[in-house]
């Protein structure tokens, strides 16, 4: 079982598309089909496809606001892969990928306040509540390298 992070082409979006979440999720995870026309018009977005040796299982995808400073601004697996490990080794991976930014010296999140299951799942990462996003709608957390 080989998890892994794919660039997002003519020959995977389709599926990187379909991939969906269960009903309970759908007001936490914005559609992989909006986040990809995003980061196509806004080249300091990047977009990948998480996988699941030949199989598209979920999407990542960060933003570079600052110099010093990444925000991950999506990230879902879809339901038939979620509760089997995987999004904590993509989410893993998906890290050590952002490290790979020499400048990088903070990683930023953010998530509705009554997703207990994304704190926690963020906190075991290191990630530390700072409170209210700019909007006061979410809890920003980040994650100090």
């Amino acid at each position: 079982m080989n998890i892994s992070l794919n660039d997002i082409t003519q020959d995977n979006y389709e599926a990187v598309c379909l991939l969906d979440v269960y009903e309970e999720q759908e007001d936490f995870v914005a559609s992989n089909t909006w986040s990809l026309v995003e980061s196509h018009y806004n080249s300091h977005y990047t977009a990948l496809a998480i996988y699941l040796d030949e199989t598209p299982i979920g999407f990542f995808m960060w933003v570079q606001e600052k110099v010093d400073q990444i925000d991950v601004w999506r990230f879902m697996i879809d339901k038939k892969f979620q509760k089997k490990g995987m999004g904590k080794r993509a989410f893993a991976l998906a890290l050590l990928k952002i490290r790979e930014n020499a400048n990088i010296n903070k990683i930023g999140i953010c998530y509705d306040q009554e997703n207990t299951v994304a704190k926690k799942f963020y906190a075991s990462f290191g990630f530390q509540e700072y409170g209210l996003d700019e909007d006061q709608e979410e809890i920003l957390a980040m994650l100090h390298l």
